[in-house]
């Protein structure tokens, strides 16, 4: 499976955002196209409201990713926000197109990032603890946003759940010591899950990019800088399954009981 990761400064300007990602996947060949979180409208400064401008999951930024698919022959998985009953707080949610344009599935991000002095809470809802899993050629694939990767727990449900790979989508803030926790935290869900984990993060003042594409032993396959661009590399499902006969963590695993 060709992968392709597209890195970008979203903006608050949804047009603009869409002409963006168009620009940066213009005469792409691949079978996955992975965007950052909030691709659709970025988070702004921190009083900025996120329910003015979310949209459904059949609104024009859900269908212009549709579209963008059947047009790349590819599936396509991004970040926007998605309304919810609460129309102040909506959702930060990935949704996942097939080929075709038809709807994969959807993930509403669970782990709200209420840390390093940031409350992601106060303007999203989180949602259901319950892993998203979408099939691509055979592939299935484990939806993950930015913060979640700081939880192994969620990791081991999507492994649970079927995922032989994992896509993160995420706008990772830059500051002292966060690159290092993102490539870090990106390898280790690998090596324990034994997956292969696709990330693709915004890049811009704020977020810190380094997408890449870690294979289920940890090695870097393919990854970017901080500046805007795209990635093409390949996950080969016959290297999970070489990983996992190597490394056979998990079925190694074993049910841990809490002190009564």
């Amino acid at each position: 499976m060709r992968v392709a990761l597209v890195q970008l400064a979203a903006g608050t300007d949804i047009g603009a955002n869409v002409a963006a990602i168009r620009r940066l996947t213009k005469d792409l060949e691949a079978d996955l196209i992975v965007l950052p979180e909030a691709v659709m409208h970025d988070f702004g400064k921190p009083d900025l409201p996120l329910g003015p401008v979310a949209q459904p999951l059949d609104g024009q930024f859900a269908a212009a990713l549709s579209g963008l698919a059947r047009e790349r022959r590819a599936a396509v998985i991004g970040g926007m926000f998605e309304r919810s009953d609460d129309p102040d707080r909506p959702y930060n949610t990935l949704v996942a197109f097939g080929p075709d344009g038809t709807l994969l599935g959807t993930y509403r991000k669970v782990q709200l990032y209420d840390s390093f002095g940031y409350k992601e809470s106060d303007r999203l809802r989180a949602g259901a603890p319950v892993p998203s899993v979408v099939d691509v050629h055979g592939v299935r694939l484990g939806l993950l946003t930015c913060y979640d990767l700081r939880f192994p727990e969620q990791g081991r449900a999507l492994v649970d759940a079927g995922a032989d790979a994992f896509v993160v989508s995420a706008a990772w803030l830059r500051g002292p010591l966060k690159e290092d926790h993102w490539q870090t935290l990106l390898r280790a869900r690998a090596i324990e899950n034994t997956v292969y984990v696709a990330a693709a993060a915004q890049t811009g003042r704020a977020y810190c990019g380094l997408s890449m594409l870690v294979d289920p032993l940890g090695v870097s396959v393919a990854s970017l800088g901080d500046e805007e661009g795209r990635l093409v590399a390949e996950l080969d499902p016959a290297r999970i399954e070489a990983a996992r006969a190597r490394n056979p963590a998990l079925r190694h695993r074993r049910t841990w009981k809490s002190s009564p």
